[in-house]
């Protein structure tokens, strides 16, 4: 009997490792304007498991540009054409069956013209 459930664990680790899912944990800034350069903490976010990654409004999916990206951090550049409003961190998985992940983490951009208006009205 104990080989039997010795083997059942053992498979189940396995099945364990083997579904690595990307999750981030933290973005830095929170607030940005187009260009801005983003830093994400999470796991599982190296180019093996991640693909792409997208900021969303739910309505609209915008690729954004991975400049650096390893297993536990990936630094990207918020898109010069977005438009103002929260937007999602979303990601494409890789493999046989890609699939879009929507992450717990949120954005707000900020339009460039707000700062521009800010300093004429000074």
């Amino acid at each position: 009997m104990r080989k039997v459930l010795l083997f059942g664990a053992i498979s189940l680790g396995a099945a364990a490792v083997s579904a690595q899912v990307p999750q981030m944990v933290t973005v830095e800034p929170k607030t940005a304007k187009p260009g801005t350069v983003l830093s994400v903490t999470g796991v599982h976010l190296g180019p093996e498991l991640v693909e792409e990654v997208y900021l969303t409004d739910h309505k609209f999916d915008l690729k954004v540009k991975v400049l650096e990206q390893k297993d536990k951090t990936l630094v990207i550049r918020v898109p010069p054409f977005v438009k103002p409003g929260r937007m999602q961190l979303m990601v494409l998985m890789g493999g046989k069956q890609p699939k879009l992940l929507e992450q717990p983490l949120y954005v707000l951009v900020e339009s460039k013209e707000e700062e521009v208006g800010a300093l004429k009205q000074d």
